[in-house]
């Protein structure tokens, strides 16, 4: 039989420093989190596929880990944490009336494509504020995300915000039937702008509704530059959607962590469940974003609750890729004692070595050759 000492596609072993410095970076964010308030939640590593089916709008069904319990069910690795934390608090939390604050550290597995160079197996540190629907919520959430990335250790970093209401409204007012806005909105999330304006030039709507869907496909820009499109949108719902975001820029004022966060209103999450603000952090040297989240206030009605929410997870395999690329990786190196033992002083050792470790000191025993 052959050997097996390579790990499959997509996944890897992390030992020795390495290992050393991510337990690092996850008590570095956890401390921060506990520090507002958020308390620990564990959902299971696999869980039903209809947890995370194309309905509630998470990861594709191509991409997903799944297999088959003893009683036929079709179960999966979980993807995504968001959607596990909702049907637990769905099922556990749902009399409650006050802000639900929740945090987890663990595993997500998705089946991309090896050809993407990314890891199928990766970890995750995020925050859930559940049962407040507020622009507070969204700021905290915000703020945590940026003092969560500092504590971890990144000094470079910058959070692109929109809004999904913005797209919403301007769709409504459109008169877009469904299929066509997850089209549009496909094209314009990937930055396909020459699709996007031909797909919204296309649609049998007035000049004017084609005019402000194309100024969505390419928005980028400080708070000054989302708020004189209010002079030329028609719609409540993406006008309400800018007041929101300048409110939200008023409260990461007061907590000072406002020069991180800029505006892109093109940005359109692939998952369906998000219903305001959504959120990336990008940072130098990755292709991707290191965090993502948003607000998803109707997600826990797929669960038989009624709770608004909003969340984050950073991906902390892409943290320490960052601060690697930026040579700023913590120094975990500690000083190991190492003591040496033979036949005629091993219990001498033993009670020196026991000693040392109740000082708090890492102590090694080597036997002598």
């Amino acid at each position: 039989m052959k050997q097996l000492v390579h790990t499959p596609d997509g996944v890897r072993d992390i030992y020795g420093e390495e290992f050393l410095r991510k337990v690092f970076v996850e008590n570095k964010i956890k401390d921060i989190i506990k520090l507002y308030g958020y308390e620990d939640i564990a959902t299971p590593t696999f869980e039903y596929f209809d947890v995370f089916s194309k309905e509630i709008g998470t990861t594709p069904s191509k991409d997903l880990y799944k297999f088959f319990d003893k009683d036929g069910n079709t179960l999966v690795l979980r993807p995504d944490f968001t959607p596990s934390v909702a049907r637990c608090v769905a099922k556990y939390f749902d009399e409650e009336i006050n802000p639900i604050r929740l945090t987890y550290c663990g595993n997500t597995f998705v089946n991309n494509s090896s050809l993407q160079g990314k890891l199928k197996e990766v970890t995750e540190i995020g925050c859930e504020l559940m049962n407040d629907s507020s622009v507070e919520a969204d700021a905290e959430i915000l703020n945590l995300v940026i003092e969560t990335l500092l504590a971890g250790g990144l000094k470079d970093f910058q959070i692109s915000v929109g809004e999904m209401n913005f797209f919403k409204g301007l769709c409504e007012y459109a008169g877009m039937d469904t299929e066509s806005e997850l089209l549009l909105r496909e094209a314009i999330s990937t930055k396909n702008s020459f699709t996007a304006h031909e797909m919204i030039n296309s649609l049998s709507c007035d000049n004017e509704a084609k005019e402000q869907l194309n100024m969505c496909v390419n928005c980028i820009g400080n708070i000054e530059k989302i708020s004189s499109l209010k002079e030329k949108i028609s719609n409540e719902r993406s006008l309400n959607a800018i007041k929101r975001l300048e409110e939200l820029v008023e409260i990461l004022k007061i907590y000072k962590t406002d020069s991180y966060v800029s505006f892109d209103l093109g940005m359109l999450s692939k998952y369906n469940y998000y219903t305001g603000i959504i959120f990336k952090a990008y940072t130098y040297g990755l292709g991707d974003a290191l965090v993502k989240g948003g607000r998803y206030d109707n997600l826990l009605e797929s669960f038989g609750s009624s709770k608004p929410a909003v969340g984050f997870v950073v991906v902390i395999d892409d943290l320490l890729m960052a601060l690697r690329g930026q040579h700023i990786l913590p120094d975990v190196s500690s000083e190991k004692m190492i003591l040496e033992y033979g036949d005629s002083d091993f219990e001498d050792v033993i009670k020196n070595a026991q000693k040392l470790r109740k000082e708090g000191k890492a102590v090694t025993l080597i036997k002598r050759s």
